[in-house]
């Protein structure tokens, strides 16, 4: 994988990430890598995101560099992915855009041992931009 850019993750979300890790039976080698993601973020308290970064429950706009194709989802915890217009932060795609910001690209795993580069257009709504800091 080419260098990767920096991340930042809310303490909030940092915490329960690592929660739900520790409650997994077993380390699946995504997971293992939304790990590593994780020691290498800049942590910072809710209110101290920046605007443009994707967090838990983030809607962005994202798509695979090479690829015309545009996604829009909301990225959210394992439990409440209900519908398609959502994405796990335990799936492939959803670890990739926690804590980037718009404009930046990550390299990463996908499940056909094929690695993709995921790029962040924008985020549509963000939490701690609309003072929701707790959610």
């Amino acid at each position: 994988m080419s260098s990767k850019p920096t991340i930042t993750v809310s303490a909030v979300d940092m915490d329960r990430i690592e929660a739900l890790i520790e409650k997994m039976p077993r380390l699946t080698p995504e997971l293992e890598t939304l790990e590593s993601e994780l020691d290498r973020a800049t942590i910072v308290e809710p209110e101290n995101m920046p605007a443009d970064v994707v967090s838990m429950n983030s809607t962005v706009r994202f798509k695979f560099a090479g690829d015309s194709k545009v996604f829009e989802k909301t990225l959210v915890y394992p439990q409440d992915a209900k519908s398609e217009h959502q994405i796990s932060i335990f799936a492939p795609v959803g670890s990739a855009l926690l804590g980037l910001s718009v404009g930046q690209s990550l390299e990463w795993p996908m499940p056909n041992g094929q690695s993709r580069t995921v790029e962040i257009l924008e985020v549509v709504y963000q939490p701690e931009r609309g003072g929701e800091y707790q959610r």
